[in-house]
């Protein structure tokens, strides 16, 4: 298998603002690595914390490896996650680019296992499954098959299938021939973007199933993320760059029968709260999808329910869902 694999690079991509308490972890499972033929390439972006030290020590820990190139690249001035991840771009010269959150960790053979898809394959993208990992315990998320790049659309319209950049390897010259990046300055849903682009450019897909990530989380955190306006605004304008994209491309069907069910599906996150003024936000956001809120049966009858509740102001119902169903989930059985 080494010899199989020999001297074919995989780009690993890691953006770094303020990470110094929890980047250890992500750290220490890139250099347990199994796949010798790493470029791992930090973006620092004007950390005001000890992250870039951290980053340097790293760095030096590795400097006798004869395949393992570590950069650390620092923006003199914090820019957002989109432009950190178009740096890394920039910098990159493997095969392959992998993404790892700077709070998050992977197995330690998550990156030969994918690579060795890949080759077998002739995948441009290879996707996985992934863990929710919290102070404890760990919850086990598992991602639908799929065997062609309209399979994977569909189940991301769909909302059955996730699009983190975390859980899928990429031949970098899908992006290079195509120029994909991230909108600067557009950090929320940037990652929707991007796969979507992706997913519509690729010839060859595969998918393992099989967990190698691990998506660091407190209880706190999971149970309620944080949609600000300016959030609002981001996914809004990544998600009219996924509707202008597959609008003029090889999927252009999908957008007129699937892609309302995308709009409930981002704008979710609004409904694991119990406060009144998300709801309201839910409902004048992407109007248009609120009547899908019942009709899209590929989603469980518990997300239905509460989609559902919030069109019709029945907000009693999800503010049970938040603490009868999510709460009871996260802060108590995965505490």
């Amino acid at each position: 298998m080494r010899e199989m694999l020999k001297d074919i690079y995989v780009s690993v991509i890691i953006p770094v603002y303020n990470a110094v308490d929890t980047l250890h972890g992500c750290l220490e499972s890139l250099g347990k690595q199994t796949y010798p033929y790493l470029e791992l390439i930090f973006i620092n972006d004007n950390s005001e914390d000890g992250s870039l030290m951290a980053l340097i020590d790293f760095a030096a820990s590795l400097k006798e490896s004869e395949t393992v190139v570590v950069k650390v690249i620092s923006h003199d001035v914090n820019q957002g996650v989109a432009v950190a991840r178009n740096t890394g771009l920039e910098h990159a010269a493997g095969e392959y680019i992998y993404y790892i959150d700077a709070d998050d960790w992977i197995d330690e053979n998550a990156i030969q296992i994918a690579v060795a898809e890949a080759e077998r394959t002739a995948a441009d993208i290879v996707g996985f499954d992934w863990y929710l990992s919290f102070a404890k315990k760990e919850r086990l998320m598992q991602q639908p098959g799929f065997s062609s790049p309209k399979e994977a659309i569909v189940k991301m319209l769909e909302g059955r299938m996730r699009w983190n950049l975390w859980i899928f390897l990429v031949r970098r010259s899908l992006y290079e021939a195509h120029i994909i990046r991230f909108t600067p300055q557009m950090n929320m849903g940037e990652d929707m973007m991007v796969m979507f682009k992706l997913f519509s450019l690729a010839e060859k897909v595969s998918h393992l199933p099989q967990a190698l990530y691990h998506y660091g989380q407190s209880n706190e955190e999971s149970l309620t993320k944080v949609y600000a306006d300016k959030h609002i605004q981001e996914v809004t304008q990544n998600m009219n760059e996924v509707e202008r994209f597959l609008t003029v491309g090889r999927y252009a069907d999908l957008v007129r029968t699937k892609l309302d069910l995308l709009k409930l599906n981002i704008k979710l996150p609004l409904l694991i709260s119990d406060e009144r003024d998300r709801y309201q936000k839910w409902r004048y956001w992407f109007p248009e999808s609120n009547r899908y809120a019942w009709k899209n049966r590929v989603q469980s009858l518990r997300i239905r329910l509460i989609q559902w509740a919030a069109w019709k102001r029945q907000f009693w119902i999800v503010k049970l869902h938040y603490h009868g169903v999510i709460r009871l989930l996260y802060g108590v059985i995965y505490r």
